[in-house]
């Protein structure tokens, strides 16, 4: 059971959480947020960029409520949770008199204060990040078998927000060792393993296709101090905001006086330092280093308490931050407030403006699962995003999303077109363009698989058929993108296959066709070091059926 809390603490969580209610009630959905939605409609146990908890959580807002608000609102009852344990998470006797205080330094975390309403898989982490904390201090103080059973609970939930949560258990159990030897600390890693079994498994029978991405699939580019280093140091001052000095001087004046605050202090530096080795590889996204919020407030509010002077800064700045990133939540509704559009601003506008064209066809969106998802959103009309050679897979890849449009009338919807029935403009200025289709068809699940190197520039092709129908063999063209050492696609160049038997008609259903290859020289980049196959169809533009392969040197 939890202490009971003071009353002033209570009225103004109750206004927070009013004011992110109206909060996501108001505001147009993110891109992502509506990619979310998307994965919300078909619950699994896992897909294709993050673990599932972020789904679940819309699938719950959207049984109680309609629209922006049944996505978020699991966000603003979590949210209202993660206050409250980070405020048990402090023991210092005097806290009950700086319950003001709480509250601007919590709410003048820029990205703390956004992912109150926004439905992101960090508004789960930051909660379960906070309540794996509180559980662990228990463990600390009393571990008991019930103790262990529920913080195993609360670390599968964790690695089902996001999969760097591993950091966040890996750097507590740094600070402490120690818990090696304890079987109530095995007994919670059993049961988190036996609760993240059904994500195992998922992920086993769609050939790891999330971590594949992650770790090996994903684009980059060629290291930039400026773009990825310094960048890094400026994603972590959007992360604390106006209060950047005062929380820079209560973290280097914190001192662990007991294993938990060891292990706030751990799980502190121990992001900053992860990502931050990271930067020199890639790019590293604000909100990767999201969790590091929770210590702060705990580690900042002990500094205020204890310092005069520091307390004052804090009341002052915080009241600034506070009344400037509720100027910015009042633009995400209102864009005239500011001179700046935001995603948040517009797509009410575009998707009426495209619905009003095509009326309640399907819409096929070439290379943009996000704007797929957000005109699925707001239309309420099936919608699939064809991926290209010039685009990343998605979830849009692995699901039957394919399926709701096959042999359909369609609307093909992209920003090159040339000749096309209809346009429309995105608030970003961007004109798109729309074609009518009928009898749509595509096989973008195909799957390319160069088996074996003969010698030099000759290889054995294997395309595999996963669907339920027979393919005709001559509506594919087979084509060879060549890639960069970071992934990225310079070129793409007709390839032409020999089949290894007798001329087929039909690719069966679930059956294997076999084919030799020549690679075609480059003609415009001079060193590659990736190739990859795509099949196109019936006049569409290839994908990448076939995964990248180094190219021998």
């Amino acid at each position: 059971m939890l202490p009971k809390l003071p009353r002033l603490f209570l009225v103004l969580l109750a206004v927070v959480f009013t004011l992110n209610l109206i909060q996501a009630h108001f505001t147009e959905l993110l891109y992502d947020e509506a990619y979310y939605w998307y994965y919300a409609q078909q619950l699994d146990w896992g897909y294709f960029d993050h673990p599932p908890l972020v789904a679940v959580l819309i699938a719950l807002s959207h049984f109680l409520f309609d629209g922006e608000l049944g996505v978020r609102f699991m966000s603003c009852i979590l949210s209202a949770g993660t206050f409250v344990i980070v405020w048990q998470l402090v023991e210092h006797p005097r806290k009950k008199e700086y319950v003001v205080h709480f509250f601007l330094l919590a709410c003048a975390f820029p990205l703390l204060n956004a992912y109150g309403f926004l439905m992101l898989p960090d508004t789960p982490l930051l909660f379960c990040t906070a309540l794996f904390l509180l559980l662990y201090k228990r463990f600390l103080n009393r571990p008991t078998t019930a103790t262990s059973i529920v913080l195993g609970i609360v670390m599968a939930a964790l690695l089902y927000s996001k999969y760097h949560a591993g950091l966040v258990i890996l750097f507590v159990f740094l600070s402490n060792v120690t818990l090696i030897k304890s079987g109530k600390a095995w007994l919670a890693v059993a049961v988190a393993l036996t609760c993240y079994t059904p994500h195992l498994v998922w992920l086993y029978q769609n050939d790891f296709v999330t971590i594949r991405y992650h770790f090996f699939d994903r684009l980059n580019q060629a290291y930039s101090f400026e773009k990825f280093t310094l960048r890094y140091f400026l994603n972590l001052f959007a992360i604390t905001g106006l209060l950047f000095y005062w929380i820079c001087m209560a973290l280097f004046k914190y001192r662990a006086k007991d294993q938990f605050s060891k292990a706030l202090l751990y799980l502190t530096y121990g992001f900053i330092a992860f990502f931050f080795i990271t930067s020199f590889t890639r790019k590293v996204q604000a909100q990767w280093a999201i969790v590091i919020s929770i210590p702060l407030v705990v580690i900042t509010f002990d500094y205020l308490i204890k310092n005069t002077k520091g307390r004052q800064w804090i009341y002052r700045v915080g009241i600034l931050s506070c009344v400037l990133l509720l100027y910015a939540r009042a633009w995400l509704v209102y864009p005239p407030l500011f001179p700046l559009r935001f995603e948040t601003h517009g797509n009410t506008q575009w998707v009426d403006a495209l619905h009003a064209k095509v009326g309640n066809i399907p819409v096929v969106f070439e290379n943009s699962y996000r704007r797929a998802a957000m005109y699925a959103f707001y239309s309420g009309n099936p919608t699939f995003s064809l991926n290209t050679y010039k685009y990343r897979k998605n979830q849009y890849t692995i699901d039957d999303s394919e399926e709701k449009v096959r042999r359909k009338t369609i609307a093909y919807v992209t920003s090159h077109g040339k000749q096309s029935d209809i346009t429309y403009t995105h608030p970003n200025g961007t004109v798109y363009y729309g074609t009518f289709k009928d009898n749509f068809e595509s096989y973008r699940k195909l799957k390319c698989i160069v088996e074996q190197q003969n010698s030099g520039t000759s290889f054995a092709l294997k395309v595999y058929n996963p669907y339920p129908f027979a393919i005709p063999l001559d509506a594919l063209q087979y084509t060879v993108a060549y890639s960069n050492a970071y992934k990225r696609v310079k070129e793409l160049l007709p390839l032409r296959v020999e089949p290894l038997v007798k001329r087929r008609v039909f690719l069966r259903p679930k059956d294997t066709v076999l084919y030799t290859f020549q690679l075609p020289l480059p003609r415009t980049i001079a060193s590659p070091k990736y190739f990859s196959i795509g099949i196109a169809e019936h006049g569409l533009l290839p994908g990448l059926q076939g995964d990248p392969m180094k190219l021998p040197e």
